[in-house]
């Protein structure tokens, strides 16, 4: 059996990062700690899968500074001997905060964060400065491999110890494998590799044989076939969908509003929207929204929430895997998550290091048979919580967000735009067998978002929404509360009724009469004489290889003629012939 003990390890622990161990009060290894520590000392490769919130952070980071520090050689201010790659920035942030308490008991090595949201130019003079350990998002990392000429990055690498790859079956999800592919090109082979992640994966499989020597595969599970920690509760609740929003604010009521709550949306437009009209319904409340179309203001606001002991925070699947946020008291799972193993990794930003927590997911009426799906595919039970919706919370629910929208048409745009994104992403959702666009009342739905009116799309087409209460107003006359915005609104507007054409249209139309400017006649100049120069190319390489085809039929001729009048003279010394017929062969008089 493994020892859980930090000074009982076969390969014992330095005592710069037992200290550390002690200020971070981790007072016995967890079982994916005491499981891969041990093999990465040794120097093998590890796969490791356990439940989220197991503290997989500290199983590759122990291992890592004792592997660096144990090198005789004393490491070069920009020599590179160990690189983890994160497939989100809050993740490689968290990492690299986790790393920096470590890093302050070894002053010998130096660390370097890359990730998104800086410019190139400041990573790279980061680099300049010196890091013995990279913790980077993928698109940054390759960004900087592949573009900065100002670094030899071969020379900083050749060097390298060890990779970690946190999160691994994220990170090879479509978008983030091509990018990883380029940057396992530039590094050695000889090295150690961890691989961590909560969920194996088909292309995680995949990776581990192409990529790893004979590594040591780990699963740690807290209960045979759960995938979830055994101190979270996991429940579920079913409502109609224009009731969603009313059952979801008395929870949060009834629950309490001193908690910390996660609420996660299916896109970034409905975070953007729902965030505002949660804030609205619960004043009191300090709610947050994030999701992955945010830049620089996305790590304020992770901060920001970590911080706070109470409050909520509305966002995507983004802040779904890996993010350490404690005292997270419900996951709400407003909209169903577009994989299986999202579901995990949601619910896994509760009930962390041992920790109780609750989570609940709301399903509407024709999405009952998600929950076998849920159980069957990742083993999770759920309990279902009876809810009775209220007709008044439902009223002041659907007040509140027409309001909003008739106070600024912002909002007005905002709802629409959530509403379309719902659509096409429940469309598009990976258990579509059993969520299906079809079975959902649309005019309901339409209601849950508290729209004025039900916008064009071609999903809508032909479906039936006689249940949705169109509110009696005139679009045109809700205006933006920013008034340079309304000014251009307006212009617009005249412009559409004055001439039936949209604005947009009536400027694509008129650039197309309009003369062409010097600049563009020069550039289409440009490619014209290209073209003709490609062409006069081709003519030119299509006349050598006829003349060379020509050259080749006439040689064969040649030849066979030649060796026609071998075996007439033949025949002639062997006198099979004639002199005259000879003669007469040749056409010789």
């Amino acid at each position: 059996m493994k020892t859980q003990n930090w000074k009982d390890l076969e390969i014992p622990l330095s005592d710069s990062v037992l200290k550390t161990i002690e200020e971070l009060k981790f007072q016995s290894m967890t079982p994916v700690q005491a499981a891969s520590i041990p093999l990465l000392l040794k120097g093998k490769d590890v796969a490791a899968e356990a439940v989220t919130g197991s503290g997989k952070t500290i199983a590759f980071l122990v291992p890592l500074l004792e592997i660096l520090q144990k090198r005789k050689e004393k490491w070069k201010p920009t020599e590179i001997g160990a690189i983890i790659i994160s497939p989100t920035r809050e993740l490689a942030v968290q990492i690299n905060e986790v790393l920096q308490k470590f890093l302050d008991n070894i002053p010998d090595l130096k660390q370097v964060l890359l990730v998104g949201g800086t410019t190139v130019a400041q990573d790279i003079n980061k680099l300049k400065t010196g890091a013995n350990i990279i913790v980077a998002t993928p698109g940054r990392l390759e960004d900087i491999l592949c573009n900065c000429k100002q670094i030899n990055f071969a020379a900083c690498v050749k060097s390298l110890e060890i990779l970690i790859l946190d999160e691994a079956d994220r990170l090879l999800d479509l978008g983030f494998s091509i990018a990883l592919n380029t940057i396992l090109g530039h590094l050695p082979r000889l090295r150690r590799t961890g691989l961590f992640s909560a969920t194996q994966t088909k292309e995680l499989q995949q990776l581990i044989r192409a990529g790893l020597r004979n590594p040591a595969l780990i699963t740690v599970k807290e209960k045979p076939n759960i995938s979830t920690p055994s101190n979270l509760k996991n429940n579920y609740v079913i409502t109609s969908a224009q009731y969603k929003l009313s059952v979801m604010i008395n929870f949060i009521q009834h629950k309490g509003i001193n908690l910390k709550y996660m609420i996660f949306l299916s896109t970034c437009a409905c975070v953007d929207y729902f965030s505002h009209v949660i804030q609205v319904m619960l004043p009191s409340v300090q709610v947050l929204a994030i999701h992955g179309k945010m830049k620089n203001k996305r790590y304020k606001v992770f901060n920001e929430f970590r911080l706070i002991k109470s409050g909520i925070l509305v966002c995507t699947d983004v802040m779904a895997r890996g993010i350490d946020i404690s005292e997270v008291d419900w996951v709400l799972q407003y909209d169903p998550p577009c994989s299986a193993s999202s579901f995990v990794h949601r619910c896994g930003r509760t009930a962390r290091f041992g920790n109780e927590g609750n989570a609940l997911l709301f399903l509407l009426e024709t999405e009952d048979a998600y929950v076998n799906f849920i159980k069957k595919n990742q083993k999770v039970e759920l309990q279902e919580i009876i809810m009775k919706p209220s007709t008044i919370s439902y009223e002041n629910c659907l007040k509140c967000m027409r309001d909003l929208q008739k106070q600024d048409r912002l909002f007005f745009d905002k709802a629409n735009r959530a509403f379309v994104s719902y659509i096409q992403a429940y469309n598009k959702h990976e258990c579509n067998l059993i969520l299906r666009l079809k079975d959902i009342d649309l005019g309901k739905l339409a209601l849950s978002f508290g729209l004025l009116r039900i916008p064009r799309m071609p999903e809508l087409k032909g479906r039936d929404t006689s249940l949705f209460q169109e509110e009696d107003i005139d679009i045109n006359i809700i205006t933006y509360s920013d008034k340079q915005k309304e000014k251009c609104r307006l212009e617009k507007l005249k412009i559409f009724q004055n001439t039936g054409i949209w604005p947009k249209v009536q400027k694509r139309k008129r650039k197309q009469t309009e003369p062409w400017s010097e600049a563009k006649k020069k550039k289409l100049e440009k490619q014209e004489n290209r073209k003709k120069r490609k062409e006069k190319k081709l003519k030119q390489q299509m006349s050598v290889n006829s003349m060379k085809k020509h050259k080749k039929k006439i040689n064969e001729q040649d030849l066979e003629d030649l060796a026609k009048d071998i075996a007439l003279i033949k025949k002639l010394k062997k006198k099979k012939i004639s002199q005259e017929e000879f003669d007469a062969a040749f056409g010789i008089d």
